[in-house]
C-alpha cells in the first residue's frame, strides 16, 4: 500500500536510563516486592555480560520461564534481534518485542492507486490513527516495566533490560505449579496478545516448533545465539482454550486452513452512487476458471491494523484478499480468491493476482517485521500458492514494489511497498524455495542474494533529519561505472529529466532485490556489469561478500536491429475485442530493449486478455464482465527493480 510520500507515524524514541561499564541502572521506583524479589532479582539479571545468550539464561533463571520458552517466544517475535533500539512495524521493542506505541497525529488514508485500468481513482477516506493496537497490545513494554522497575526508555535502547522485562512479563502470565514445558502454553498464547483463540494458537504452535527443532543464528549486532532442540516439546492445547479467547465464525468464501486461524472481515461488493461504475471494491470473477492466478502480491499497508480494517470495508476504497497483523500474524481474509481484488495499480496483474497486505510501513513508524508475520504469511502464501498453481518463486511471489505502470505516465506514482527492510532471502526460505544458486560455475545469469542482516546499504529519508536507521536491507544498487564513485543508474520512468537515481527511501530505480535474476554484460574486478533498463549498470559484488549467486535460466533479446518497446501490461490485439467493449490501447512504456542486451524471462506462459468488469453485478452493460483473450504472446520479463512484459513476435529466446 506504501505511497511515495514520507510521514512520521511515531513519535521519536527519547534514549534514558543510566549506563554503567555496560549495565542498565533503573531510574525509575523499586518493582514491587513479588517481583523483585530478594536481592533485587531483576538487577541481577541486569549484571554481567551482555552476551545475549547469557542473558537469556539470567532472564529465565531470575523469572522461571524455562530458557526454551524464553528463547522460543523472543525468536518467534524477533528472531533475537535489538534492531538498535529501532521500533517494529507494530511498534515493539528488542529482543521480546514489547510494544510501546506512541499516538500520532490523525492521518488520512494512505495514498492508494485505484483499480488499475486508467480509470477512477478511489475516494481517500480520512481515518484517525492515532490508536494503532488495543491497549493490551499496544502497552506490553508498561507493563513489563511495572513488573521489574526498569524504566520504559530502558527496554527500548537496551537489549539486556529489554530480555529481563520480557522474562518477566512472560512469567507474569504464567499459573499453577507444573514446570514442564507444556505447562507454560497457556502463557505463551497470553503473550502473543491475540484477541481470538485460533490466532493464539498458532502464535503457540509456532513457539512450540521452533522448540521442538532448535535454532541458532548470528543477530542483527553480531550475537550468536542457540536453542538446543528439544523433540518432546508440546502445546497444551485445552491451556490455551482456557483462555476464553473469541473464536471467529467460518465463512465459505474464506479460503484459509483452519490451522491458521483466519478470521473473516468482509470486503464489500455494493454500489455506493447512481452512475455505473460506483461500486466497490473489488469485481466478481471466477479464477482460476476464468482467469489465471499468477502472482501473490506481497504488499505493506502504511496503516495501523485497526486503519487498515477499516479501509478494506469501505466500499468507496480498494479492496484485496487478505491482511496479516505485525504483533501476533493474525490473518484477515477480505475475499474470495477467485474474485479480483483492486489493490496493485495495474488492472492486468489486479485480474492475475492475489493481493496479501501486512501491518507495516516501508519506511516511517516501524522498521522492522515481526517473525510470527513472516511466519503466518509464509504459511498462507504457501498454501495460496499450492492451490492456484502459482510457482514459489520471486518472479511470481512479488513485491508492490515489481508491479509495472500501466502507461508511462503511471510509472512514476507506482508504489515501492514492502519496502527495502523485507527480508525477502529469509521469506522465501520460510516458503520453502531460499534463493540459492542453481549453477556450480559463474555464468551469464546472476541471482541477486546479499544476505540481509549485515547488507546495510545507504537509505535516505526516512525520519524528519533525513536519515534511516541502520539496519540490512534487501538490495544492491547499481552505478552507472564500476566505481563506487559512480553516480548511480538513471531511470527515466522515475526521473525524465535523466539525473541519476538516490538513496531515498521510496527511489526504487538502482535497487537490484533480493531473488532478481540478471544477465551479465561484462566483468571488471569486483564489479559485475548488468543490464538495467536499457542500459548496463554495475553491481559491487566482491568475492569475501557476493552480492549475486550463478543461475541458469532463459533471455530475450531484440529479433532484430531495432530497440524493442516495453509494456506494462499484456493486453489483446485490436482485432480481439468484441464491437461493444472499447479497445484498451497497449501503449509501450518509456524504456526499451536495445539490440545487444538481454534481459531475463519470468514467465513465457502468460494469458494475453482483459477483463471487461465496469459495472455493479455486471448489469447493464452488453458483454460486461467479458474476458476478451487475444492471440498476441507476450513475455514476462525481469526489467529494471520491477517486472515487465515484451511481445513475444518482437524478441528472441536464447539459453536453457
Amino acid at each position: 500500500m506504501s505511497s511515495r510520500s514520507c510521514t512520521r507515524s511515531l513519535g521519536a524514541i527519547s534514549a534514558a536510563g543510566a549506563l554503567v561499564s555496560g549495565i542498565l541502572i533503573a531510574t525509575t521506583s523499586p518493582a514491587p516486592a513479588e517481583h523483585s524479589g530478594p536481592g533485587g532479582r531483576w538487577q541481577s539479571c541486569l549484571t554481567g555480560t551482555s552476551d545475549r545468550q547469557a542473558v537469556f539464561s539470567r532472564a529465565a533463571a531470575a523469572s522461571g520461564v524455562p530458557r526454551a520458552v524464553l528463547l522460543g517466544v523472543s525468536y518467534m517475535e524477533s528472531r533475537w534481534d535489538d534492531h538498535a533500539g529501532a521500533p517494529s512495524t507494530a511498534g515493539g521493542y528488542g529482543p521480546m518485542h514489547l510494544t510501546h506505541v506512541i499516538a500520532s497525529s490523525p492521518q488520512s488514508a494512505p495514498d492508494r492507486l485505484g483499480k488499475g485500468d486508467g480509470g477512477r481513482e478511489p475516494r481517500l477516506p480520512s481515518y484517525a490513527d492515532a490508536s494503532p493496537l488495543s491497549t493490551a497490545q499496544a502497552r506490553t513494554l508498561d507493563r513489563a516495566a511495572t513488573l521489574t522497575g526498569l524504566s520504559a526508555s530502558s527496554l527500548r535502547t537496551d537489549p539486556v533490560a529489554n530480555i529481563c522485562a520480557g522474562a518477566a512479563l512472560l512469567a507474569s502470565y504464567h499459573h499453577g505449579a507444573t514446570t514442564g514445558l507444556d505447562s507454560w502454553s497457556a502463557a505463551v498464547g497470553r503473550y502473543s496478545t491475540a484477541s481470538d483463540q485460533p490466532t493464539a494458537l498458532r502464535f503457540t504452535r509456532e513457539v512450540y516448533a521452533v522448540i521442538r527443532s532448535g535454532a541458532a543464528r548470528t543477530t542483527n549486532d553480531g550475537q550468536r545465539v542457540r536453542l538446543a532442540a528439544h523433540p518432546g516439546a508440546r502445546v497444551d492445547v485445552a491451556q490455551v482454550r482456557s483462555l476464553g479467547l473469541t473464536t471467529p465464525e467460518d465463512d465459505p468464501r474464506m479460503d484459509c486452513p483452519s490451522s491458521l486461524g483466519c478470521e473473516w472481515v468482509p470486503a464489500p461488493y455494493q454500489k455506493y452512487g447512481d452512475s455505473p461504475g460506483a461500486y466497490g471494491n473489488h469485481d466478481l470473477a471466477d479464477r482460476p476458471h476464468d482467469l489465471k492466478i499468477d502472482d501473490i502480491v506481497i504488499h505493506d499497508t502504511e496503516a495501523s491494523w485497526d486503519t487498515t480494517l477499516q479501509l478494506v470495508q469501505d466500499p468507496t476504497y480498494l479492496g484485496w484478499h487478505y491482511s496479516i497483523r505485525s504483533s501476533d500474524g493474525q490473518i484477515a481474509a477480505h475475499m474470495d480468491p477467485k474474485d479480483v481484488g483492486w489493490h496493485a495499480g495495474n488492472w492486468y496483474v489486479n485480474m492475475h493476482s492475489i493481493g496479501v497486505e501486512h501491518e507495516g510501513f516501508a519506511a516511517q513508524g516501524g522498521t522492522w517485521y515481526t517473525e510470527s508475520l513472516y511466519e503466518s504469511s509464509a504459511a498462507l502464501v504457501s498454501h495460496l500458492a499450492h492451490e492456484y498453481n502459482v510457482p514459489i518463486d520471486r518472479a511470481h511471489i512479488i513485491g508492490h514494489d515489481q508491479v509495472p505502470g500501466i502507461t508511462p505516465a503511471y510509472v512514476a506514482g507506482m508504489h515501492w511497498d514492502p519496502g527495502p527492510y523485507w527480508d525477502w532471502e529469509h521469506y522465501m526460505a520460510l516458503l520453502g524455495s531460499p534463493i540459492t544458486a542453481d549453477k556450480h560455475a559463474d555464468g551469464d545469469l546472476v541471482t541477486v542474494k546479499p544476505g540481509f542482516v549485515d547488507n546495510q546499504q545507504q537509505v535516505t529519508g526516512c525520519d524528519p533529519d533525513g536519515t534511516c536507521p541502520a539496519q540490512g536491507t534487501n538490495f544492491v544498487y547499481l552505478h552507472q561505472s564500476p566505481s563506487t564513485d559512480s553516480p548511480l543508474v538513471t531511470d527515466i520512468g522515475l526521473h525524465p529529466d535523466g539525473s541519476p537515481s538516490t538513496t531515498e527511501v521510496a527511489d526504487i530505480g538502482a535497487r537490484a532485490a533480493a531473488g532478481q535474476q540478471l544477465d551479465v554484460a561484462g566483468r571488471s574486478g569486483d564489479w559485475l556489469g548488468v543490464w538495467w533498463l536499457g542500459e548496463e549498470g554495475w553491481i559491487y559484488d566482491p568475492a569475501s561478500h557476493p552480492s549475486v549467486v550463478p543461475s541458469s535460466g532463459r533471455v530475450v533479446v531484440a529479433a532484430g536491429d531495432q530497440a524493442v518497446p516495453v509494456y506494462g501490461r499484456a493486453y489483446p490485439e485490436e482485432s480481439a475485442y468484441p464491437s461493444q467493449i472499447p479497445y484498451q490501447t497497449v501503449t509501450p512504456l518509456q524504456y526499451s530493449i536495445r539490440p545487444g542486451q538481454s534481459y531475463v524471462l519470468a514467465d513465457d506462459d502468460l494469458q494475453t486478455d482483459y477483463y471487461y468488469a465496469k459495472t455493479f453485478r455486471c448489469a447493464g452493460v452488453a458483454l460486461d464482465c467479458t474476458d476478451v483473450v487475444g492471440q498476441d504472446q507476450y513475455y514476462e520479463i525481469w526489467f529494471g527493480h520491477r517486472i515487465a512484459y515484451v511481445r513475444a513476435a518482437d524478441v528472441r529466446i536464447t539459453g536453457g
